[in-house]
């Protein structure tokens, strides 16, 4: 006997990044965070915490956060929405978006949560294969024409993005809502905020766990004309965003300097472990994120992330069709990747 849903008892659960065992020190590469610590100001803003205001309700819209993100983006405080990191937001658009008869879709691969709550939803999907190069299938899902469409730009585990251009024609082609998941916008050239205003059927979703340092801190916003922000309170929980992630985000995105300097160390170290990779005849696809997939020499992916985690170091694997032959590298700091390749050495 079961008390759930036919499609959430069917559901393929989401499966995170394997956590490093209770005491041991590993070298962690696999979940695409951020190696620096986060900005001076944002700890600070965390150790005043008045403790006392724990006891009170905290506003619903965080408009401190708000108004930081505001201007730091330079979109009105009313085009943001705020949520308990961007997989709360994404929760909130298959809720209001997609159900039976309502598909979501995606290229493929890409962030499997689009999937887990297609499932949760009991929403049709189109995961349309992306092409070998790992390029985004936008004329096809442009033809798919889902109630909800996902795009993630820059993707993960690819790396690759879309132009603001090729965003800008499939937002026109599409009659339902168009999720640009712009986690990892911080490490790119381009974004797509410049769409909001565009076309109504756009939403951005941002988050501060890659680009900010701040994962654990669970915060992210979605940035989106009126009528979509609308659909997204009726579906959000009431308080999804606590004080002292607002106090500490917020303070996080109004020191610019510090997140600059960090985007581009990562920037920089990601090109060192490119080359470095390539010497030792890895496939190595270009990437806008904080982290590179690689295709290993000989196609053995998963021996080689078995032996780097014996010996501490924990890359991604994603034992899927595409890439099976792959590994996603979450990009560390310097010394990060000197282990990286010295153990990657020690097995070619």
């Amino acid at each position: 006997m079961s008390f759930f849903l036919d499609n959430i008892d069917a559901m393929i659960p989401y499966v995170p990044g394997a956590q490093p065992e209770p005491g041991r020190r590993v070298v962690k590469l696999n979940q695409n965070e951020n190696p620096y610590p986060p900005s001076p100001r944002a700890l600070a803003a965390l150790e005043s915490f008045n403790g006392a205001s724990l006891r009170l309700y905290p506003d619903p819209m965080a408009p401190k956060f708000t108004a930081v993100a505001s201007e730091v983006l330079g979109v009105p405080p009313e085009q943001i929405i705020v949520g308990d990191g961007s997989d709360d937001l994404i929760i909130m658009l298959a809720r209001a978006a997609a159900g039976p008869g309502r598909a979501i879709a995606y290229g493929e691969p890409t962030f499997p949560y689009y999937f887990t709550q297609a499932q949760v939803q009991g929403a049709p999907v189109a995961a349309i294969p992306c092409d070998a190069d790992f390029t985004l299938p936008l004329e096809a899902l442009a033809e798919a024409d889902a109630a909800l469409t996902f795009v993630a730009s820059p993707n993960s585990p690819t790396g690759a993005a879309a132009t603001t251009d090729q965003l800008d024609w499939l937002a026109g082609k599409l009659s339902g809502l168009l999720a640009i998941d712009e986690a990892y916008a911080d490490f790119a050239a381009e974004n797509a905020l410049p769409l909001v205003d565009r076309h109504d059927n756009v939403v951005v979703l941002r988050t501060l766990s890659k680009g900010y340092s701040l994962a654990a801190l669970r915060l992210g916003f979605a940035v989106a004309g009126k009528a979509i922000r609308q659909g997204l309170l009726k579906t959000k929980a009431i308080y999804n965003v606590g004080p002292i992630p607002a106090a500490v985000g917020a303070a996080a995105m109004a020191d610019q300097s510090y997140h600059d300097e960090c985007v581009a160390a990562i920037i920089a170290e990601r090109k060192r472990l490119a080359t470095a990779l390539i010497k030792r005849r890895f496939f190595v696809y270009p990437s806008h994120g904080n982290f590179l997939l690689a295709a290993v020499p000989g196609g053995d992916a998963p021996r080689m992330v078995e032996t780097l985690k014996a010996g501490g170091i924990l890359v991604r694997y994603f034992n899927s069709p595409l890439l099976q032959d792959k590994l996603r590298i979450s990009i560390g700091t310097a010394d990060d990747t000197d282990a990286l390749l010295a153990a990657i050495d020690a097995m070619l």
